[in-house]
């Protein structure tokens, strides 16, 4: 009887255990939102077929489009303008390695949802490139993504320090990609 006993304590133990590490993960995902919602990210993660500038999230200047594979149309591709560092000036381009939009198969718009539907479409491997939860946390730690937390003269970065939202990004991940509620 005492087995039966330490097994079933067991059991809630793990149990707790379990939802306390779905509680700390949908908080670090729920943390990240204002990342994520900031001009820096969703200018690219936008509705529509075309990125938008700046901190007022105007639509990009000069027609740019999405393009076949994410990188611009024609001869308007992305980095034309987007060089790999941000050129020096306030109303230049900014930059960034591999400066793109995501690809029109799987665009990541993310302009509108819910947090838990914003978590959702980052688990999704139909919706996010068919990526692996891990994948996602290694392109948040992308050259292009890390761009944000220095993005050049007159650009607003994002709000969070980038340690802490590395971290936080780490720890959705490592307690399961819980995804907050509704």
């Amino acid at each position: 009887m005492k087995l039966h006993n330490a097994a079933g304590f067991l059991l809630i133990a793990l149990s707790a255990t379990a939802q306390v590490q779905t509680t700390e993960s949908a908080a670090a995902f729920e943390a990240i939102v204002p990342v994520l919602r900031h001009p820096r990210c969703i200018n690219c993660h936008s509705t529509g077929d075309f990125p938008r500038a700046g901190d007022d999230r105007e639509v990009h200047p000069m027609q740019v489009r999405r393009g076949p594979h994410g990188d611009g149309a024609n001869a308007v591709k992305c980095n034309t303008c987007h060089q790999d560092h941000n050129l020096p000036g306030v109303h230049t381009p900014p930059g960034a390695p591999g400066w793109h939009l995501p690809d029109p198969k799987n665009p990541m718009i993310w302009e509108g949802l819910s947090s838990r539907q914003l978590c959702e479409l980052f688990k999704d491997p139909n919706q996010n490139g068919h990526r692996t939860v891990q994948q996602i946390v290694e392109h948040m730690m992308t050259p292009l993504v890390l761009w944000g937390w220095s993005p050049g003269e007159g650009r607003v970065p994002v709000p969070m320090p980038q340690g802490e939202f590395i971290a936080k990004v780490k720890e959705w991940a490592g307690k399961g990609a819980a995804c907050p509620g509704p």
